[in-house]
């Protein structure tokens, strides 16, 4: 993904909802309605979690450390994580008790009424705006792959978490839009207290959605199958290697795979040669995926049976397998 792209949804998305949450605050102030309250909180979570994603892709930008050698690229996805424990306390369940708050002691308001549909209207088109970016950058990135697909594969966990933050508040604010306008129309203020438990529902389940996704990403995932088959082509394309007798991969951060394979390699007539053929390997795999820059290739001679042997250590792995994501 690219780092820009991800990082120009991020400060649309934090940018819009900052402004959002100010003119809904000043609506729930003015009206009471549960609904405007639930919806403030909601940006400001929101607010909390681009943040967040700013802060965590600065940080995985450090370099390795004697303590940490692979470095911390993986830091963006305990961040993103960390946003969806927050999407589901601050925002999730902060609404559905202000709805059971406000269905026990429903309250009407007297004044101002009219004034939460204008601010619901105006946020919904600046959210609009920040959504749309969303779609943009994730389309030059997201090839052909179904939108499902995008979040639940994709490696760099800002676009996808955005794409759902987004998408959340829009569908919040038409949430909300619903619960107010039914409220003023029906003298009713259960109507708001319906609208402020869709809002907590919706972000109950996208949390949920983002902690499952982002847990797959924290245990480790390897690489795709395309990238599977491109890099033991790219192994197998020269004459070094004779085959592969087990690979593994796994993703040390967003853009960062480690390939470690062991290779049977033909009989060469010095260490000379045989280390500058692992190192024509390598280029060939970087080439073919430029995300594989830690590869560790363990050079054998092969014989029958050595892939059997060898894969029964390395934990019942045969050639080229990956893991796949274990969230969904």
């Amino acid at each position: 993904m690219s780092a820009d792209g991800g990082t120009k949804a991020i400060v649309a998305a934090l940018l819009a909802n900052v402004g959002i949450a100010i003119t809904k605050f000043i609506a729930f102030l003015l009206t009471g309605l549960s609904s405007m309250l639930a919806e403030s909180i909601h940006s400001v979570a929101d607010s909390g979690n681009q943040a967040l994603l700013l802060l965590g892709g600065k940080r995985a930008k450090r370099a390795a450390t004697p303590q940490h050698p692979f470095g911390y690229g993986r830091e963006r996805y305990i961040y993103a994580f960390i946003v969806s424990i927050v999407l589901f306390t601050v925002g999730g369940l902060f609404a559905l008790y202000e709805a059971y708050h406000k269905w026990s002691h429903p309250e009407t308001p007297d004044k101002w009424q009219w004034v939460p549909v204008a601010v619901l209207v105006v946020a919904i088109v600046m959210e609009s705006f920040s959504f749309r970016t969303a779609i943009v950058e994730s389309n030059r990135v997201r090839g052909n792959q179904s939108w499902v697909r995008f979040v639940r594969r994709a490696k760099a966990p800002e676009l996808p978490v955005v794409l759902l933050e987004d998408l959340g508040a829009l569908l919040g604010l038409v949430f909300a839009l619903f619960g107010v306008s039914m409220t003023l129309i029906t003298d009713n203020s259960r109507w708001d207290a319906a609208g402020t438990a869709m809002i907590g529902v919706l972000l109950v389940v996208i949390a949920i959605i983002l902690a499952i996704e982002t847990k797959s990403l924290l245990l480790g995932e390897g690489a795709e199958a395309h990238d599977v088959t491109a890099i033991e082509k790219a192994i197998t394309a020269g004459p070094e290697i004779e085959r592969i007798i087990h690979m593994k991969t796994l993703y040390l951060g967003p853009d960062e795979l480690m390939v470690a394979a062991k290779i049977g390699v033909r009989t060469w007539h010095s260490a000379e040669e045989l280390a500058g053929g692992i190192n024509a390997v390598e280029a060939r795999i970087r080439t073919a995926v430029p995300a594989a820059r830690v590869i560790y290739l363990e050079p054998d001679i092969y014989h029958a049976g050595a892939d059997r042997a060898d894969s029964g250590a390395a934990g019942h792995t045969g050639p080229g397998e990956t893991a796949g994501r274990s969230g969904g």
